[in-house]
């Protein structure tokens, strides 16, 4: 039986990225698919078509290896977007019908490693620690476990929170509880509340739970104001001179909850181009335009492996091998050691290749059983660059 609480979740999730009530409830044919809308601008294809700029011509190999991730949509789904840089410069662009250079596109967890960067910027100001305490106020009482958390730990993703990223069925982990159920209203409230079931450092749990408490923490750095309002504007500002002005990022949009908590593991809103400046920041590891803006110590950080799972970073994928069991992130086995990349529910990529000075950012609409496929193309694609 579909639960009134398991439609609202799925609804939801349908609304924000393309999920339908039948893969949300896995009944089959007995819940119709809800069609995923257009976030943003979509300008009309032939029209974008006409306003994209002309690139340099491409090797055939590269561009049938890109142009196949949106002929082969039976088995990668929709691609809406696919925007290849080579040293910083745009070598191959396009987009699926109703999408164009202005639409805004949902992060999906790609949030997360922006979130990192944020973080980044106030330990680098000395207003946090990475290996202090994490300043979580309701952790804070005499003979609590959570006192040792520290921010390294968060970033890592491994608090020992007990936090459930999807449960199963989808509606009981805590993330939809967080983002649609009754953690709604207050996510950080939600996600700070879980007990702790193992040490700091001692066991990977990837949770957007986790990164909306490092985005808790944001906030409360950058006012002391619990107003929803303030806290808002303080986190808007900060993001604004620190990121979408240096970068140029004017289409980012962060996503807050009622209490003005940004929802850093999961909801943001950017153009692919915007995505692809994020990901070239990465690339030059904090350097834009000959300007310094990220510690070099803190992208070291970044890309160094979480100490229970080698394919993750702080709060960033590796292409590293994972731990027995673990879900494939990336290719280790056919990409350089130096890539990284941030992945998004759904499909959603940056991906970063410093030895090979390439960004590639995909976006679009991939059900589980496609993501072998997706990962396939996206590395012979890498592999031609």
């Amino acid at each position: 039986m579909i639960t009134k609480k398991a439609m609202l979740a799925s609804a939801v999730l349908a609304m924000l990225g393309g999920w339908s009530l039948t893969q949300a409830a896995g009944q089959g044919a007995t819940a119709a698919p809800v069609p995923a809308p257009r976030f943003g601008a979509a300008p009309d294809p032939a029209i974008a078509a006409e306003t994209l700029p002309p690139l340099p011509a491409l090797d055939p190999a590269v561009k049938a290896r890109a142009d196949a991730l949106f002929a082969d949509a039976d088995a990668v789904g929709e691609t809406r977007a696919l925007y290849v840089l080579r040293d910083g410069k745009p070598i191959y662009e396009r987009y699926g019908d109703g999408f164009g250079p202005d639409s805004k596109l949902i992060s999906w967890s790609m949030a997360k490693s922006i979130t990192a960067v944020l973080t980044g910027f106030l330990v680098a100001d000395g207003q946090l620690s990475l290996d202090g305490p994490a300043p979580v106020a309701a952790w804070q009482r005499s003979g609590d476990p959570r006192a040792a958390i520290a921010l390294r730990d968060l970033l890592h993703m491994t608090s020992g929170i007990e936090h459930v990223e999807v449960g199963d069925p989808v509606w009981k982990g805590d993330t939809v509880d967080m983002l649609f159920g009754p953690g709604a209203q207050d996510m950080a409230g939600f996600a700070e509340a879980k007990p702790a079931v193992a040490r700091p450092g001692e066991l990977f749990n990837y949770s957007s739970a986790t990164s909306v408490i490092l985005a808790d923490i944001l906030a409360d750095t950058l006012t002391p104001s619990p107003s929803p309002e303030a806290r808002r504007e303080a986190v808007r500002d900060f993001i604004q001179g620190r990121l979408i002005e240096p970068l140029g990022m004017t289409s980012l949009t962060p996503e807050f909850d009622a209490k003005g908590t940004m929802i850093g593991g999961s909801i943001m809103h950017a153009t692919a181009r915007d995505y692809a400046k994020f990901g070239e920041f990465l690339r030059n590891h904090g350097v834009v335009d000959g300007q310094r803006l990220l510690p070099e110590s803190w992208m070291r950080f970044m890309l160094s492996p979480s100490p229970a799972d080698a394919g993750y970073g702080g709060h960033i994928w590796l292409n590293r091998q994972r731990p027995r069991g673990a879900d494939i992130a990336l290719w280790p086995d056919r990409g350089p050691n130096d890539l990284f990349a941030c992945i998004g529910h759904q499909g959603q990529y940056i991906i970063v290749s410093p030895s090979q000075r390439v960004t590639i950012v995909r976006l679009g609409i991939t059900s589980d059983d496609q993501f072998p496929a997706l990962r396939r193309h996206l590395a012979d694609l890498q592999e031609a660059l």
